[in-house]
């Protein structure tokens, strides 16, 4: 049980770094909690929420592994190297598909709901 826990405390660990030094992950939890009150706001559905939760979360997902990919990258390669950059560079990319994708549903979800 104790393994369990401290499991758990390493990924609020990682959370926390996150947010305390990656400005796009504190801006996709700002996102995420201005969604979140429009979609109580607004009365979701559950299958409305369902897709709310499931892009949202593939969003702070893929910014927590670029975070991952980034340090690790700066960890192996300290001085510029063209393959370095090219693994953050694509991903960051998966961070932007991610992003997109969410802002596709969201307006999906949400612009009937004002017209």
């Amino acid at each position: 049980m104790r393994r369990l826990i401290k499991s758990f405390g390493y990924a609020f660990s990682g959370s926390a770094y996150a947010f305390g030094t990656q400005l796009n992950f504190k801006i996709h939890c700002l996102a995420l909690v201005l969604v979140t009150t429009l979609g109580w706001y607004l009365d979701l559905t559950l299958q409305e929420w369902l897709w709310i939760a499931g892009v949202s979360g593939m969003v702070i997902v893929a910014e927590l592994f670029n975070t991952a990919i980034e340090v690790l990258v700066d960890l192996v390669s300290p001085s510029y190297n063209e393959k370095a950059k090219i693994v953050k560079d694509v991903s960051a990319a998966a961070v932007l598909v991610a992003a997109l994708t969410a802002v596709v549903v969201g307006l999906i979800i949400f612009l009937p709901k004002f017209c």
